[in-house]
């Protein structure tokens, strides 16, 4: 198999998993709260076709990889009114969690995946099939820990913004939510061009990635334990 579309396969099956699985996360709990946006906008479903946002989760990833740059993008986001939720502080603050929280799921089940596997081929050599298996769960791993600390930033429109919105109280929730409308200049800005010009501030490298090796390292624990080494 060539190199490019073995490496693209193994990279792009995960990564479009863990973006489906983030976004349906929060339409369910959503749903659970009260606000049943997404379910009628035919959002609470697996098909990639309906959360895939041609720009942001293929144009743009794909340019940033060929610059050489951090690469990051978003897909649709599933529709949530917060107004509907029963309780719109707390239920927006655990909408925006689930994300996170079903890609560190997922990025666990991934993990005794690949335990398992290594536990049945042990020094066997592996087939192909097998191999490209292996080979996608650890790209699984990683995706889903990176995506998950990464939406955690508080940056609009990222997750984290939204935790972080309910955390807080009076003028100073209200202040916050105000940055929203200029969220995406303000990503644009703290993750491209500030690195670009002054690479020692590279929010990414500083933040996101000392947190994802240290988590990523507990759940390859996790792999040897169910393989039996």
């Amino acid at each position: 198999m060539n190199d490019t579309f073995y490496t693209a396969a193994a990279l792009i099956i995960p990564l479009v998993i863990a973006i489906v699985f983030h976004e349906v996360a929060h339409g369910w709990v959503a749903r659970a709260l009260g606000d049943a946006t997404a379910f009628r906008a035919g959002r609470l479903t697996l098909n990639p076709l309906r959360h895939v946002d041609m720009f942001g989760t293929i144009i743009l990833p794909g340019m940033l990889a060929l610059a050489k740059a951090p690469v990051f993008g978003w897909a649709k986001p599933v529709p949530v009114n917060k107004w509907r939720l029963r309780n719109p502080r707390f239920g927006m603050m655990a909408v925006a969690a689930a994300g996170p929280a079903t890609n560190f799921v997922l990025a666990a089940l991934g993990a005794v995946v690949l335990g398992l596997m290594s536990r049945v081929y042990g020094a066997t050599e592996p087939g192909p099939a097998a191999a490209f298996a292996a080979t996608a769960l650890n790209y699984f791993i990683s995706i889903n820990i990176f995506l998950a600390f990464f939406n955690l930033l508080p940056i609009p429109p990222f997750d984290g913004s939204h935790i972080v919105e309910g955390l807080l109280s009076g003028n100073a929730a209200q202040a916050y939510a105000r940055m929203r409308p200029y969220g995406f200049p303000l990503v644009f800005l703290l993750l491209l061009v500030i690195p670009w010009l002054y690479p020692g501030a590279n929010i990414v490298q500083r933040l996101v990635f000392p947190p994802v090796e240290w988590l990523q390292g507990h759940y390859y624990t996790l792999a040897r334990v169910v393989a039996g080494l």
